[in-house]
């Protein structure tokens, strides 16, 4: 008799994910002096953890103090200074005790949805959008309702496309500036948004790991919404992806409830890593630096890859181009595979983003070495002017 599998093994992969072990394979396969594959695929800052913090963690090493366990939340230096970072950005009074410390974004997230919404509750969120949204929402029992937004909207959703769904959603889950297409809702949309959630008793989850990459536009964070719950990272901005450490702003009613969850699903976040990511905050002309390269890179792109047949969408922020390559293909994972075979240049297909159109886009990761940026741009100008696209 077959034993039973668990509803949550069906969850699809998150296709990057294996691109990265594609890609990894491609690498250790060139011969010796051969170019070397270019990494376009996933959004890790190649400039690492800043230099305070690491410090700060070898200080706590040496220190010879046990960083063993700490409460659920984090350390309450390091939800202090988190609160002290919204009035320092955005001029907003946010309670420390409202901040959770989780074990990142990514840890952030079943316990946002599992504190606000309860199985078969419709969630909707824009589409293209963040795989992991979709594949958690889903193994937690709740129904992803996609809203297809396009360039027109900067694919950001509007008031209208709520209005036009039926039944309403328990949820709207927001990102800015948003995987993949690098667009940003800006203040007077994200007051719109909230206004509409707020008056129709949907909750708000809004996902900002990407403040502090914007270029052309301000920020707009949901923090000073009550009832909304905002999502924040040290992945990106403070350039500390495997660090593992994220943040929530909670409404007061759900703090507890979130801190319930925190202790038996993850304990704590790393001991050592709060450590660091609390000393990051003091590092803002390193990472105001690494900005600066993120601009230059997707000016230069910006301007180099129309030439290669993709369409861009706007790049207000975070460190990802959208491209349109349908004038090239209708398929856009044997088009990765044969860019990454052909080019050595890594990226994921857009099917990763958006099941229905992605077919036809690529999501471009522009947060490597500038160096590699240019030399990729030049790869796949001349690879798609000399290869034959079926």
């Amino acid at each position: 008799m077959a034993l039973k599998v668990g509803r949550g093994a069906a969850a699809p992969p998150f296709i990057v994910m294996d691109v990265i072990t594609a890609a990894n394979a491609r690498a250790a396969s060139l011969p010796v002096g051969a170019p070397a594959v270019i990494r376009m695929e996933v959004g890790q800052p190649g400039t690492g953890a800043p230099q305070g913090a690491v410090a700060a963690a070898a200080a706590a090493l040496r220190s010879g103090v046990s960083l063993g366990y700490t409460e659920a939340l984090g350390l309450p230096s390091l939800r202090a200074r988190i609160a002290r970072h919204y009035a320092d950005w955005y001029g907003i009074a946010v309670a420390p005790a409202r901040i959770a410390v989780t074990l990142g974004a990514s840890g952030a997230f079943p316990l946002a949805f599992l504190v606000a919404f309860d199985p078969g509750d419709r969630v909707a969120l824009a589409a293209p959008f963040y795989p992991p949204y979709v594949n958690i929402l889903q193994a937690l029992g709740l129904v992803p309702v996609s809203m297809e937004c396009d360039a027109a909207t900067r694919f950001q959703p509007t008031v209208a496309m709520l209005e036009a769904l039926d039944p309403r959603p328990a949820g709207l889950s927001l990102a800015s500036p948003c995987n993949p297409a690098g667009t940003m809702l800006h203040p007077d949309e994200i007051a719109m948004l909230a206004r509409w959630c707020g008056a129709h008793g949907v909750r708000l989850i809004s996902d900002e790991i990407y403040h502090g990459l914007h270029y052309d536009a301000p920020l707009a964070t949901a923090a000073a919404v009550p009832d909304a719950i905002v999502v924040n990272s040290f992945s990106k901005y403070f350039s500390m992806t495997g660090w593992r450490v994220g943040w929530m702003v909670l409404p007061e009613d759900l703090v507890r409830p979130a801190e319930r969850l925190a202790q038996n699903f993850f304990i704590s976040a790393p001991h050592i890593a709060q450590v660091a990511a609390e000393a990051a905050f003091a590092c803002t002309e390193e990472l105001e630096r690494n900005v600066a390269r993120y601009r230059r890179s997707r000016d230069l792109l910006l301007h180099a890859l129309p030439a290669a047949g993709f369409t861009l969408g706007p790049a207000e922020g975070a460190f990802y181009l959208f491209a349109d390559v349908s004038r090239l293909t209708n398929d856009s994972e044997a088009f990765c595979t044969r860019m990454l075979a052909e080019a050595g240049v890594a990226a994921a297909p857009g099917v990763d983003f958006d099941r229905i159109r992605g077919s036809r886009f690529v999501r471009f990761s522009y947060c490597g070495p500038e160096a590699d940026m240019r030399e990729a741009a030049e790869r796949l100008v001349q690879w798609a002017g000399s290869a034959a696209f079926g």
